[in-house]
């Protein structure tokens, strides 16, 4: 369970996802659940408005909100050039700058932006957003943001059902989400911190160097 120390609303934990990808082509997908309840409450869809509409309405109702994308959120940064684009620790075979990894980067860059201002504009005013799961959980209210590793042996049929995927693995790794994190690098540059502080959520710069959690399915 979430355990906020703080508590919040009902003491309950919003978790959502975003499979990144095409809104054009209708390859966005998104779900969202409530932490202990699987199926009651249980969203999904393929309108980014309404993923940012449901987010912005927990956000509203008091509820902490954890929000995975489905794209790299930070990439390495190596001393010996040659490894710039290898993969991540943990990350496996298929490396980030690889494929279908640099598609959902390319997309992502612009697509977390659009979700993050637009929330950042819907949420009530001061709602904080983390990337330490345990300041968010101290806190027991705001966004924390977290990126959702769907493997190709275990995605779904469709971009939700992905989306769906990522939501449970995360809820299943509660309450200890750091020691669930699937990929381990220190030196990095951080894309979800960049767009924090061009979305206004934050004006630390600190971000910009600052992992962020990753759940792998």
């Amino acid at each position: 369970m979430f355990h906020s120390p703080q508590g919040s609303a009902a003491g309950r934990l919003a978790v959502c996802c975003a499979d990144i990808g095409s809104v054009a082509k209708k390859r966005f997908g998104w779900a969202r659940r409530y932490e202990g309840r699987k199926e009651e409450g249980a969203t999904s869809g393929t309108d980014i408005r309404k993923l940012v509409a449901g987010v912005a309405a927990d956000l509203a109702s008091g509820l902490p909100v954890a929000l995975g994308l489905e794209c790299p959120l930070f990439v390495p940064i190596r001393e010996d050039p040659a490894g710039l684009t290898s993969a991540r620790v943990g990350e496996g075979s298929r490396p980030w700058s690889a494929g279908a990894g640099a598609g959902s980067l390319a997309t992502g860059l612009t697509q977390s932006v659009w979700i993050l201002r637009d929330l950042r504009r819907s949420a009530p005013v001061g709602v904080p957003a983390f990337l330490d799961w345990e300041d968010f959980r101290k806190a027991g209210v705001g966004l924390f943001l977290w990126e959702a590793f769907v493997t190709s042996d275990a995605k779904g049929r469709t971009h939700a059902a992905d989306a769906e995927i990522a939501v449970n693995c995360f809820v299943a790794r509660l309450p200890d989400i750091p020691a669930a994190n699937a990929i381990h690098e220190t030196l990095v540059y951080s894309l979800i911190g960049a767009a924090l502080l061009r979305t206004g959520w934050s004006t630390d710069l600190g971000l910009l160097e600052t992992p962020c959690v990753v759940i792998k399915a």
